[in-house]
């Protein structure tokens, strides 16, 4: 009798299992089709600015300069995210000698020209913390003696042409209405508050929370050993493109790096001071465009979309090469720290576009001067 009954039971829960199993796949089924089918080409190649945008900037300015002041380090203001440099480092980035003339637009113009740059690479988190900890990781480039008017006033930056990636595809907000209300939830503390604003299921941001969780990635071998992704879309002339930068050992000596310590709080620098201070060897990175096709799902206005490299290919348009170098001293960290970095110091031809672009345009020159007014200091550049 005994055995019949967990017989009986046994059987009742595999069939519970598999209507859940069922209902599970269903609902996924359900969801991919109802997403395919809201998120259709073909779509807008033009900026499309929702009401209100700006009181939501202004909120956004106040939450940042919020969490920069829960972070800072003793007496020291740091940054409002990418707070943890592994090292700014010299690099040239030169544009390919045959590039499709449908491309040679700003910095791009001139077939085999060199630039002379500087590198910061980072930790995503707005508080320094051991770098196995998962996060995003950051590239930022800033391109020197680049003349012509830029898009920002202000002499510090008018030969200047700055490019801000990280190594993540897609961003886990829509808009700019969204990020309000993410960023003030986490501001106050309320992490889990973030992709769940109510009780009401219907606002409730799965998919973004998914991408977050992707975000945070264990860290690279070294931070010249992965992908940095611009997120948000640009123009390079007439085109309305999306940039990337992907590791080319290819075009470097060969180099094998020594297995790091991961239980070092900073084994991503000492991996980069390892290659370049140490071994003596380059690195060497591929500098990508992806163009949009507005007659597929390629918004301008949603980073929280991929565009479809099946689609629209990336497309090499310059090589970089990150010099084997001194970079760990105090003069050039405190140098670093007093970079400021902005997809907004850029030539008209270079144009951030969208509403992630937009809102960095008045955070970051916001965070910036109040975080070097509040540290006594002048930026460098």
């Amino acid at each position: 009798m005994l055995k019949q009954t967990w017989l009986w039971l046994g059987r009742q829960l595999g069939r519970m299992l598999l209507l859940l199993l069922a209902l599970g796949l269903g609902g996924w089924a359900a969801g991919t089709l109802y997403y395919k089918e809201k998120h259709s080409g073909p779509v807008s190649s033009e900026e499309q600015i929702p009401p209100g945008e700006a009181a939501l900037t202004q909120a956004i300015i106040e939450d940042a300069i919020r969490i920069v002041e829960q972070h800072r380090d003793n007496t020291r203001v740091l940054r409002d995210a990418h707070a943890k440099a592994h090292g700014c480092v010299k690099a040239e980035v030169t544009v390919l000698s045959d590039l499709d003339p449908s491309l040679r637009h700003g910095v791009l113009s001139e077939p085999g020209k060199s630039w002379q740059a500087w590198m910061r690479l980072s930790n995503g988190n707005a508080y320094p913390q051991f770098d196995r900890t998962r996060d995003a990781r950051g590239m930022a480039i800033k391109l020197l003696g680049v003349p012509g008017e830029k898009l920002m006033e202000g002499a510090r930056h008018d030969d200047e042409q700055d490019f801000v990636m990280f190594n993540h595809p897609v961003f886990f907000v829509r808009d700019v209405a969204e990020y309000r209300s993410n960023f003030a939830a986490q501001a106050d503390g309320k992490k889990a508050l973030a992709f769940f604003p109510s009780w009401d299921p219907r606002t409730w941001e799965i998919r973004h929370l998914i991408i977050a969780l992707k975000t945070l990635a264990p860290a690279p071998q070294s931070p010249v050993a992965t992908t940095y992704n611009s997120i948000a879309p640009f123009k390079l002339g007439p085109h309305n493109i999306k940039y990337r930068v992907i590791p080319a050992p290819e075009n470097c000596p060969q180099y094998r790096l020594p297995e790091p310590n991961t239980d070092l709080p900073n084994f991503l620098r000492s991996a980069l001071y390892q290659q370049l201070s140490l071994d003596r060897v380059p690195a060497c990175f591929a500098l990508q465009v992806q163009r949009q096709n507005p007659s597929y799902y390629m918004p301008i206005e949603d980073p929280s979309v991929e565009w479809d490299e099946a689609v629209s290919p990336y497309e090499t348009v310059a090589n970089i090469q990150v010099p084997a170098q001194d970079f760990d001293s105090t003069e050039q960290n405190r140098f670093c720290d007093n970079l400021s970095f902005n997809p907004w110091h850029s030539l008209p031809e270079h144009r951030p576009i969208g509403g992630l672009n937009r809102l960095r345009k008045a955070v970051y020159e916001a965070v910036s001067v109040y975080r070097h007014e509040r540290n006594g200091e002048t930026p460098n550049n």
